[in-house]
């Protein structure tokens, strides 16, 4: 079975600045997804696709190979699926499965990869998406705006019990496993049949800015 994965590091990054190379803990943001791929048993191959000069030095330092991105697929509104197409154009052959490992998702682990690559295996889905249960901030607590006047966002039970409430899921955004013809034929990591492979919210940080990144070292040091 071959699984490629790639681990996407744009050097432009808002949120929080140059995030892939910041240290968390004893080592750069991105080198702990490296470190993820390069234990898992189900990776077969996986590289660091990157603009940026500084962080293709970092990847390369901690052991992954790094293909370097064209300016064109580095913008900020630069979607995801042509910077993946462009890495399997790269590997030039078809694996059997595709993972996507984004950086800004430290907490995940090798096994966390194999159990989601497992799942998409052992079920034939389409893909699989890693996700943790929302409990406090469910969409039933939730408003939106209409004239200056809050409106529930989705109707909430008359009881206001959170044991009522309908399970719901967010992506964490730590791992995304497909087959490589559902990108291929369609353009998207998440297929018709797409599975969850449900993660601890311990495990489920992304980090988007400042407050996240403050988060991730909190958890990094009672880890």
């Amino acid at each position: 079975m071959k699984v490629f994965a790639l681990i996407p590091a744009r050097g432009g990054s808002k949120g929080v600045v140059r995030k892939n190379v910041r240290l968390l803990g004893e080592r750069p943001l991105i080198a702990h997804t490296i470190a993820a791929a390069q234990k898992s048993q189900t990776v077969t191959r996986f590289l660091t696709s990157t603009d940026d000069d500084e962080i293709a030095a970092v990847a390369q330092a901690y052991g992954s190979l790094v293909l370097r991105r064209p300016p064109e697929l580095a913008a900020d509104d630069t979607p995801m699926i042509p910077v993946i197409l462009h890495a399997l154009d790269y590997w030039e052959e078809s694996p059997d499965y595709f993972v996507l490992l984004q950086p800004t998702t430290p907490q995940r682990t090798a096994a966390d990869i194999d159990a989601a690559v497992q799942l998409l295996h052992e079920t034939g889905a389409d893909s699989v998406v890693s996700v943790y249960q929302v409990e406090d901030h469910h969409p039933t607590r939730m408003y939106v705006l209409e004239n200056g006047r809050l409106r529930p966002y989705a109707a909430e039970p008359s009881s206001r019990l959170r044991q009522e409430l309908t399970a719901v899921y967010h992506r964490n955004g730590a791992i995304y496993a497909c087959r490589p013809q559902l990108l291929c034929d369609y353009n998207t990591l998440i297929g018709p049949d797409t599975r969850p492979y449900l993660m601890p919210r311990a495990r489920s940080l992304n980090i988007d800015d400042e407050l996240d990144f403050a988060f991730a070292e909190f958890l990094w040091r009672i880890r």
